[in-house]
């Protein structure tokens, strides 16, 4: 869309309500035979040329553009981008009764468990594991999980809150926030960290295959199979929450982002959706891991000896290689989560990450 003003030698403010504008066009009196001076938007700060200065400034969701000429008049041509930033403030709740609240992040998280929980079970199924064996893992991999991300988020992100005080211990293992007081007030689990999450599923597995008398590969290579399905819906969780935002940037597809975070100098700004590529990332991982065993199943007859057998390791290698590998180079997109970052290399993320793409080479690669 494009809009025209006319700008004469004299003052004018322009209140633009569509804050999305791709570019000014200024163009000069027929009468001067000067050329045309077109400014992207990122440019246009306190700009002056040839007598004409104009100021942008922001008012909440409205761009005020002020311009002054000396010389000459000037018509301003502005061109609207087709495509806007997409405006995410979505309740955190999906829905409310009195006191009790579901949260999306909680659904989602819980939306993923059951998925893996159905597509392992269906695996042990088809490889003659029985029943019984099967059962129990679900318990096992719902602690390890959420103890484990609880535990990696405090000692990994925040160690200084919780692991200086009575009050951070206490807060670090019941979901409550404790005041100055010493009221308290129950909040949830804020603050699961995925590697913290990840170590926490291995060693509660462990338990598990002890426990069962099953081969420890065979166990990590069918949830594995199944993991990235989970992690695709923590990571929509996290989007239904705004938080573990991006950088900021002016792509078509960019997220503002309503929360205290996503301000810069008190304004809402766009941002790289990160949790969307990651999740969308997880569920392509998980495609083409499901894809590779039904390869193995059908047109390798479950032969034990190939190199894309479950127990060969190779899911889990592959998994953790793939996921945290991604992990890895989305994190450059990222804001950073939390201070103690700011100045870093490579933030927190990244360096958990570097480790377990280490070991899923060598289970993927190892004969």
């Amino acid at each position: 869309m494009i809009e025209q003003y006319e700008l004469r030698r004299n003052e004018t403010q322009i209140t633009i309500r569509d804050p999305f504008t791709l570019c000014l066009t200024f163009k000069n009196s027929k009468d001067y035979g000067e050329p045309d001076i077109t400014y992207q938007l990122a440019a246009l700060s306190n700009a002056n040329h040839d007598g004409m200065s104009h100021v942008i400034s922001w008012e909440s969701s409205l761009l005020i553009i002020s311009y002054k000429t000396t010389k000459m008049d000037f018509h301003i041509q502005i061109v609207r981008k087709c495509m806007l930033y997409i405006d995410w403030q979505p309740s955190i709740e999906v829905f409310r009764v009195g006191i009790f609240s579901l949260k999306w992040y909680s659904l989602l998280w819980m939306f993923g468990l059951m998925i893996a929980y159905m597509i392992v079970k269906h695996l042990y199924k088809q490889q003659g594991i029985p029943e019984e064996k099967f059962y129990p893992q679900f318990f096992y991999c719902f602690i390890g999980v959420l103890a484990g991300a609880r535990l990696g988020h405090c000692i990994f992100y925040q160690p200084d809150y919780f692991l200086t005080s009575g009050k951070g211990i206490i807060e670090m293992f019941l979901p409550i926030h404790i005041q100055d007081n010493g009221s308290w007030s129950y909040i949830g689990y804020r603050g699961l960290a995925s590697h913290g999450g990840t170590i926490g599923l291995f060693v509660a597995l462990a338990f598990y295959w002890r426990k069962e008398k099953l081969k420890p590969m065979m166990v990590l290579d069918n949830v594995a199979i199944a993991a990235p399905a989970t992690a695709c819906c923590i990571r929509l969780g996290n989007l239904m929450n705004s938080e573990i935002i991006g950088k900021t940037t002016d792509m078509p597809w960019a997220f503002i982002f309503h929360s205290q975070e996503a301000l810069v100098n008190g304004e809402l700004v766009p941002r790289h959706p990160a949790q969307l590529y990651e999740a969308l990332a997880y569920l392509l991982i998980f495609a083409i891991g499901i894809s590779l065993y039904q390869y193995w199943r059908k047109s390798q007859h479950m032969r034990t000896t190939s190199p894309i057998a479950v127990g060969s390791g190779f899911y889990f290698g592959y998994c953790i290689m793939t996921i945290f590998t991604f992990r890895f180079f989305v994190e450059f997109l990222k804001k950073e989560q939390v201070d103690f970052e700011q100045g870093m290399l490579l933030d927190m993320g990244q360096l958990l990450s570097i480790p377990l793409v280490l070991v899923g080479l060598w289970c993927m690669i190892k004969k």
